[in-house]
């Protein structure tokens, strides 16, 4: 295909995905309220005629004038990536699939399919953990301050939350194509165990702000248990490549191991001499003793 199609392509698929995106954005205009209330339930709002005194509840308020329309957009604007991410995400793979092959289309399939239920999962788990967390910030507040926070932030601090925990529940799936596409073997990955593990646990305790080990623990636990059936399902595939090709792990600077055991060798077959020139196989000058000189052949 000449390069002028293949911008015209782009070009299609680009106007694609920005218009699946633009719908679903406007459709989240429409309901950014809802929006709104729905991301900031997990934050412990102050009841009517109640007023935040130190750390007992909040007040969701906007500090400028531009932030409730800035706020709005942004919301909508998000919502309408996360949502249409099916659209243009397949536009992507349409450009980019004729240009792989059919292993690679079949490890793509495969990476989606898993990629999207984790992310799901930790992006639910962090919706989960979300109140807590809110409420051991808001619990440090001191008797005679009041908790007044930006609608903004709040969102901001959502959404961090929830890409964070979903992109954190990608990693064993991250190590499992490395060790599909042969870059990584589940024996060394087994080896990283404490590294790991030690690694996860301090992220975990980094990424949730909450001082209890709850927040820690649910992020580090299920990361934990999905790193360990990612070793596994790579040492099983491992074994599995070594069936079929025993070198297959080696490095590429790496000599195969030899067998060198000695073999018994067989009877002899007597083979003939042939003659040493063409003319002396093909009889010519008649090949008779009347042409040799001093008991050799006089052929030249």
């Amino acid at each position: 295909m000449p390069l002028v199609e293949h911008l015209r392509e782009l070009r299609n698929r680009l106007a694609k995905g920005l218009l699946a995106i633009a719908a679903v954005t406007i459709v989240a205009l429409v309901y950014s309220e809802e929006l709104m209330q729905f991301l900031t339930k997990t934050v412990p709002k102050c009841a009517e005629g109640v007023t935040s005194n130190g750390g007992n509840c909040a007040i969701v308020s906007f500090n400028t004038l531009m932030a409730p329309f800035s706020t709005t957009i942004q919301l909508s604007l998000t919502t309408g990536l996360v949502v249409a991410s099916p659209v243009w995400l397949y536009q992507l793979w349409a450009f980019i699939a004729p240009g792989l092959h059919k292993n690679e289309k079949k490890y793509t399939y495969a990476f989606v399919a898993a990629a999207v239920p984790l992310f799901s999962a930790g992006a639910y788990l962090a919706y989960l953990i979300l109140p807590i967390s809110v409420k051991v910030l808001i619990s440090l507040t001191p008797e005679g301050s009041a908790n007044i926070l930006s609608l903004g932030d709040v969102l901001d601090f959502t959404l961090r939350m929830v890409l964070v925990f979903g992109l954190a529940f990608e990693l064993p799936l991250v190590l499992v194509m490395l060790n599909l596409t042969g870059v990584l073997s589940g024996r060394r990955m087994a080896g990283w165990w404490r590294g790991v593990i030690m690694g996860v646990f301090v992220f975990g305790a980094v990424i949730t702000p909450t001082t209890d080990p709850v927040g820690m623990i649910a992020l580090a636990g299920p990361i934990t248990v999905l790193y360990f059936g990612a070793v596994g399902f790579s040492l099983l595939n491992d074994r599995r490549r070594r069936r079929g090709n025993p070198d297959a792990e080696l490095d590429d600077d790496e000599a195969s191991a030899l067998d060198l055991t000695p073999e018994a060798v067989g009877s002899i077959d007597p083979v003939g001499a042939p003659r040493a020139l063409p003319e002396q196989s093909t009889g010519a000058h008649g090949g008779s003793a009347a042409h040799r000189v001093n008991g050799y052949d006089d052929i030249t």
